[in-house]
């Protein structure tokens, strides 16, 4: 499937830009502009905090992706901190913003930018300020971000617990297993025409689909590849009853790794989440923890 950029952030484009709320008005600033930092109103010092990164899809923004998600509202209730940066803006076409993270989605100006190297050291300038746990360090990525939080994942599984990716998919390759286990959700429609539930290709490079993305981070872990079926989910508000299958790669796992997928039954690439769809990924992460 050949998608030109400004058809593809056209596809993820939630929210440009919007003013912070009160509660994100602390902020980090590594050379790139300035990053958004929810800590909590009541944080515990003497007990280490999970750290959530949330990474926006092709086009959008930082602050864009959270005005769709909403995890903000929810770093007091849960005790989390919360970070959503920026990716870079391409040199040429429509100046979208965007990850370098596959071959696939979505560097289509061939940058040589490290937006790997970039939010590891967010993570640790978090570290640095804060008491954070480093067995629940969690990425959160909406399409471009989601194949993001794969590469992260793979490329620094001894910082990365777990990651969520909605619409997103795993590298174009089949690489040998990462270093530590990471545990891994994939969240997709069965109707997206922007990433393919099934796998296709954008420009000509391909990504694995939902399926085969979540059978590889199961075998990388150690998992049998063998899914089961274990709930019914609510994610999409205008698609009736519970519309999203999870199946669970979790058996014979590796100590801080396991494979998930949700099937939005008739689920598009921008989802219209249901009320509890932000609270369900959190609870879901939090559950999780690396071994360190």
């Amino acid at each position: 499937m050949r998608i030109f950029p400004a058809l593809l952030a056209l596809s993820l484009l939630v929210v440009s830009e919007f003013s912070p709320s009160p509660a994100m008005a602390q902020t980090l600033d590594l050379g790139r502009g300035e990053v958004p930092l929810n800590v909590p109103a009541e944080i515990d010092t003497a007990n280490p905090a999970p750290l959530v990164v949330l990474l926006h899809g092709y086009g959008s923004s930082g602050a864009g992706q959270e005005d769709y998600m909403k995890f903000g509202e929810l770093v007091d209730r849960y005790g989390f901190i919360l970070i959503n940066p920026d990716g870079t803006r391409e040199s040429g076409g429509d100046n979208n913003r965007f990850w370098n993270a596959s071959t696939a989605c979505c560097n289509f100006m061939q940058s040589q930018v490290d937006d790997t190297a970039y939010v590891i050291s967010l993570i640790d300038e978090v570290k640095s300020r804060f008491n954070v746990d480093d067995r629940r360090v969690y990425l959160i990525g909406h399409s471009n971000g989601g194949f993001m939080s794969y590469r992260i994942a793979y490329e620094h599984p001894d910082t990365i617990a777990a990651i969520a990716s909605l619409a997103g998919a795993a590298s174009t390759e089949s690489l040998p297993a990462p270093t530590r286990s990471v545990h891994v959700l994939q969240i997709h429609g069965t109707s997206d025409t922007t990433i393919s539930y099934e796998g296709s290709d954008i420009n000509g490079n391909n990504y694995p689909g939902a399926i085969e993305t979540v059978e590889r981070w199961a075998a990388y872990n150690g998992c049998a590849v063998q899914g089961d079926t274990t709930a019914m989910l609510d994610l999409e508000r205008n698609l009736d009853g519970m519309e999203t299958t999870v199946v669970r790669y979790d058996d014979g796992c590796r100590t801080g790794g396991s494979s998930e997928l949700w099937t939005i039954a008739g689920g598009s690439h921008v989802p219209a989440i249901s009320d509890s769809f932000s609270e369900q990924i959190i609870e879901w992460l939090l559950a999780r923890s690396g071994e360190r």
